[in-house]
């Protein structure tokens, strides 16, 4: 049900749902297999959501986005951070805090030179530190004047990518190839999330562009804001 109801979440506003997942699975079980369920799951439901607007993604953005991508896989891989549970959590609450905080005569436009390689770059390695980076890429998405299907379109893309880096880098480098996680449980989490994601495509439909923009800084900051108290009570905790 987790996994049905944030990929229904992100399917309506392309957010929150990931932040929500993760959140959720990191009471469940270790990092790095929380990690990789995340990962599964949220790759299922961004390609699927991908497939279902294909005619409004915009592949020249997501393929500079790719480059950076794997920039940062390849960094990660040579440093072979592992974050704790408090690390991941501190993560998650500051994430959307720091792009909505950005001015909007200084947000990044997705379509700017370096921008998109900028954002891969760094919207990747923050799914390695705290397994999102969806309310990252609104800072380069979702401020740019144009119809919401052409953001939820692009930023599913851009999020196959990063999920599928996050992948590489925790279900082959840290666990070298280990069954960290029960592979019925991963196949079950990918179907429960194309079911979620199928769903709300209806309700992005009739939304307006407006209620999207406000319902999405809303929640994600709420949301954020939980983590990053949990977060900081697991660090500040007597051990």
């Amino acid at each position: 049900m987790l996994v049905l109801g944030t990929s229904f979440l992100s399917g309506v506003f392309g957010i929150a749902g990931g932040m929500v997942l993760m959140g959720g699975l990191l009471f469940l079980l270790p990092v790095p297999a929380a990690m990789i369920l995340h990962g599964v799951t949220q790759l299922a439901a961004n390609g699927w959501r991908a497939v279902l607007w294909w005619r409004y993604i915009d592949f020249r953005v997501v393929a500079r986005f790719a480059a950076g991508s794997a920039a940062a896989l390849a960094l990660f891989s040579f440093l072979l951070i592992v974050p704790d549970r408090a690390t991941v959590l501190i993560s998650l609450g500051l994430v959307p805090f720091m792009a909505f905080a950005l001015p909007e005569r200084y947000a990044p436009h997705a379509r700017r030179r370096g921008a998109a390689e900028f954002a891969g770059f760094v919207g990747t390695g923050l799914q390695f530190v705290s397994g999102v980076s969806g309310p990252l890429l609104d800072a380069f998405l979702v401020r740019m004047p144009v119809d919401r299907r052409i953001i939820v379109a692009s930023k599913s893309a851009c999020q196959v990518m990063a999920h599928g880096m996050k992948l590489v880098y925790f279900g082959v480098i840290v666990t070298a190839g280990g069954d960290a996680v029960s592979g019925w449980l991963l196949l079950m989490g990918a179907g429960l999330a194309v079911v979620g994601t199928s769903l709300a495509r209806t309700v992005l439909d009739r939304i307006t562009d407006r209620q999207y923009r406000t319902w999405t800084k809303t929640i994600v900051l709420g949301i954020g804001a939980v983590y990053l108290v949990q977060g900081l009570a697991i660090l500040l905790s007597p051990a």
